[in-house]
């Protein structure tokens, strides 16, 4: 099959089948594979069997104006930004983070995910938590010897904020049972000493407002989460450390490092 013919096929099939299908793929559509598939990436929901399949991982840089300052940057003059990590970063067998190698400075930073049910393009503020399935707590783990590296350099940060790893995550809890959380305390105790210590009405962009700047850039679709950004106070770890992050409304995630 030449190049042209292989492109009109793919073409041809995208246009019989949807992207999302309701149905599953009929024996036309059926594949095999040069090797056995990871499994899919998935958290646990509260309360539930089934679980919640994640597709991509948004992270919103400096979304809380202290966080912005500790860091050096004007949240007066820069708006929050977005970059990426990978699905399976959330997966962390039994809590237990891998103090990661080539790095130094392994910081920790705790945050609000948002679970995505429905997505779009251009999504209205106004209707944008109409998307969301639900929130959990976690943590953007970032090798920050080697970030900073990198944006000195002015390259991307994905050696110090997508490794394995990187995002221990907790239970989706469905918005049905707590609602929006607007308000409430965002902390992150090491070994008993409180380090981080915020609002959630202290973020600069509020969660309507990220999904619909997001929807802007990407298509957003079902499975998509969001970590919502973190208050001042991230500082490093070692190995050894228990480390105790909590979103009032939503519940606690205790990691140990390993």
């Amino acid at each position: 099959m030449s190049l042209s013919d292989m492109y009109r096929c793919c073409s041809q099939a995208r246009e019989r089948r949807p992207r999302y299908a309701s149905q599953p793929p009929t024996k036309e559509f059926d594949m095999s594979y040069v090797f056995t598939p990871p499994p899919a990436v998935s958290l646990p929901v509260r309360g539930q069997d089934d679980r919640f399949p994640v597709h991509r991982v948004y992270c919103v840089g400096r979304n809380y104006a202290e966080h912005a300052i500790e860091m050096g940057h004007d949240p007066d003059k820069e708006p929050p930004f977005f970059f990426q990590k990978n699905p399976d970063n959330l997966i962390v067998p039994d809590l237990k983070f891998p103090y990661p190698p080539q790095s130094n400075d392994v910081h920790h930073e705790i945050e609000m995910v948002v679970a995505l049910k429905k997505g779009g393009t251009d999504i209205p503020v106004e209707d944008a938590l109409d998307c969301v399935y639900g929130y959990a707590v976690s943590l953007d783990m970032t090798r920050r010897d080697l970030q900073g590296q990198m944006k000195k350099l002015g390259r991307p940060w994905e050696i110090g904020k997508a490794f394995e790893m990187s995002a221990p995550c907790g239970e989706i809890v469905p918005a049905s049972d707590i609602g929006h959380p607007e308000n409430g305390a965002v902390w992150l105790k090491v070994n008993g000493e409180m380090r981080q210590e915020g609002d959630l009405n202290q973020m600069l962009w509020k969660v309507p407002e990220m999904i619909s700047y997001l929807s802007g850039l990407f298509e957003l679709v079902p499975g998509d989460i969001i970590m919502s950004g973190t208050p001042a106070g991230v500082g490093p770890v070692v190995r050894g450390d228990v480390m105790h992050g909590h979103v009032e409304g939503v519940g606690d995630l205790i990691v140990n490092v390993v």
